[in-house]
């Protein structure tokens, strides 16, 4: 028997304990470009270990609902940012944390136009685009030494809206 995850909406307050929600949100903090851009600024916290920033295109291949989870991975040497290069949402998967082992995954939908990042050492999901061409940027720590973890449960969750 498997356990069932109801996907929710992304909101900034949902998903604060995991990571940052990147968004149009508000008055943008400043006006540039000469009055024809509002910049909405600092919205992420990058933190790293050790290395630095880089910006890598990842291309997903398309998911289907229901999905199931079977694996969940963590970043404890950097945070990592997902911004879609098309106004397509798609799933993003995290989990809790009890003593280094992931717990209570929650799914969340994103809206057109929103982004997130995962904090450092956050539980989440792979990569799940909902359309073609899952095409993103991502922002991420570039360095030596070894940044992943993964976590295969037991029992597999099933994805549903």
């Amino acid at each position: 028997m498997s356990n069932h995850i109801k996907i929710a909406p992304l909101t900034a307050q949902a998903f604060a304990p995991y990571g940052d929600v990147l968004e149009v949100s508000g008055a943008p903090d400043k006006i540039i470009n000469q009055g024809k851009c509002g910049r909405f600024h600092d919205l992420a916290k990058l933190d790293f270990a050790d290395g630095k920033a880089g910006i890598s295109i990842f291309k997903g291949e398309k998911e289907t609902l229901p999905l199931t989870l079977e694996m969940v991975e963590r970043h404890p040497e950097g945070s990592q940012a997902f911004v879609p290069m098309s106004a397509d949402p798609f799933l993003v998967v995290v989990a809790a944390d009890k003593a280094g082992t992931p717990i209570d995954p929650r799914a969340f939908l994103t809206a057109p136009g929103q982004a997130i990042n995962f904090h450092r050492g956050t539980w989440h999901g792979v990569l799940t685009p909902l359309s073609e061409p899952g095409v993103f940027a991502v922002i991420d720590r570039i360095g030596n030494g070894a940044n992943l973890e993964e976590h295969w449960f037991t029992q597999p969750y099933i994805i549903e809206q």
